[in-house]
């Protein structure tokens, strides 16, 4: 299954895992690379022993080509002259070491010349006596040089043995080499190649955990601040809204455009709201203002009617009723006007005991003449029994809504009729 990466952590983790693959197969090639010299160095080693051995074996044939032999066996002085042998052989063999050995004796002779130590090493290595005397019986018993390596944690021991050939029985010659893996060049390239990739590896893992865990303080800090402002109820300011918050920069040069971004947004969003609500109220306006009018105009169309028709009329009581009609409307258009200057607070009813049949009446007396001007007829129907408790003035506004509704919708001789 393939791996989806959907987020920046995501991302940074798999670059690390990518690191630390990296690492591995360098490592990895590194090791190679050291087994790969150190055997280099080994077989060098070998090449350089076998030389010394051959070299030891030429010094001896010329040595025995003149020897008369006047000295026996581990005669101090053939022990003298057979080191002498050896010493000149290995002189120009850096790290040999070596001798001469006699099958019935033993080591005849012995010596390492380029030892490096406070003097001249006289001495068989005890640690090593078997492995020489093992070398020797199989040179004599082979007659022919025999190798071995002997390969330990720090150092490859490499051991040659050469038959020889003179007046001494079952004579052979041996030379030793060490080779230290954990010296030389090829060990300090290795030491230093594993020291650069850790610190490589652990520095890059320090940097992403530390990009990491700030990418996530600033993140959160972000969403913090673009979270809900608990003062709005989780709703929000006006109208369900609130502004974006103002972001502080992160410090973090990718975050920083994210968030100039973000605030310019907001810049541009708080604009618009401010353009939208201004367009709100001003539509509302409009609506309370069309409803003002509507409202105030009812009773003003009552009262023209009531008067036009009052001086056109001879009977003298008529302007008297015209014009309690006209101060009767000027209370409710007061008390209309009263009522939306209270918009801002929640209305109560006003409730009382109310006469309907009369409130009918009444309101069919406020339109008779516009009823009579569109030819339409207002037919007063019955009323329910008993005094409602009711807020008189909303209802009968809503009846000279009704009312005037109905005459102007009306076809000419039609009957608007008006029942509770």
């Amino acid at each position: 299954m393939a791996l989806r990466l959907h987020s920046l952590r995501a991302h940074l983790l798999a670059l690390w895992v990518l690191l630390l693959a990296s690492a591995a197969a360098t490592a990895y090639l590194l090791s190679e690379v050291y087994t790969q010299s150190a055997a280099v160095q080994v077989a060098q080693a070998e090449i350089e022993v076998a030389r010394a051995c051959r070299e030891i074996g030429d010094r001896f044939a010329f040595f025995s080509a003149g020897w008369n032999g006047s000295a026996a066996e581990g005669d101090e002085t053939l022990t003298r002259q057979l080191t002498d042998v050896v010493v000149t052989a290995l002189a120009s063999h850096p790290g040999v070491e070596g001798g001469i050995w006699t099958a019935r004796g033993g080591s005849a002779a012995y010596a390492f010349p380029t030892y490096e130590g406070t003097g001249p090493k006289t001495d068989l290595p005890a640690a090593e006596i078997d492995t020489i005397r093992r070398i020797n019986a199989e040179t004599l018993t082979a007659e022919r040089p025999v190798a071995t390596r002997r390969v330990a944690r720090t150092q490859t021991l490499v051991v040659q043995g050469c038959p020889l050939r003179g007046p001494l029985q079952g004579a052979t010659a041996w030379t030793m080499a060490r080779v230290y893996t954990d010296q030389g060049r090829a060990y300090g390239q290795l030491l230093a190649g594993f020291g650069f990739l850790a610190a490589t590896v652990l520095g890059s893992a320090l940097l992403l955990g530390r990009l990491l865990l700030v990418l996530g303080r600033r993140i959160a800090r972000l969403e913090g601040e673009l979270g809900p402002d608990p003062r709005d109820g989780g709703g929000g300011g006006e109208g369900g809204h609130a502004d974006l918050p103002r972001l502080a920069p992160t410090g973090l040069r990718e975050l920083d455009r994210l968030v100039e971004a973000l605030n310019a947004a907001g810049g541009r969003l708080a604009a618009a709201r401010r353009r939208a609500a201004e367009a709100e109220r001003l539509a509302a306006l409009g609506q309370l203002t069309a409803g003002i009018a509507h409202e105030i105009r009812n009773p003003l169309a009552a009262i023209r009617l009531k008067a036009e028709n009052a001086l056109a009329s001879a009977d003298p009581a008529r302007p008297r009723a015209a014009l309690d009609l006209v101060l009767t409307q000027v209370a409710r258009m007061d008390r209309l006007l009263r009522d939306l200057l209270s918009l801002t607070q929640p209305r109560v009813p006003a409730l009382a005991p109310t006469d309907l049949a009369g409130l009918l009446a009444e309101s069919a007396h406020l339109h008779d003449d516009l009823a009579r001007a569109h030819a339409v007829r207002i037919a007063v129907g019955a009323a329910a029994a008993g005094r409602p408790l009711l807020d008189e003035a909303q209802v009968r506004r809503a009846l000279d809504n009704l009312l005037l509704n109905a005459i102007q919708h009306s076809p000419a001789g039609g009957t608007v009729r008006l029942s509770a």
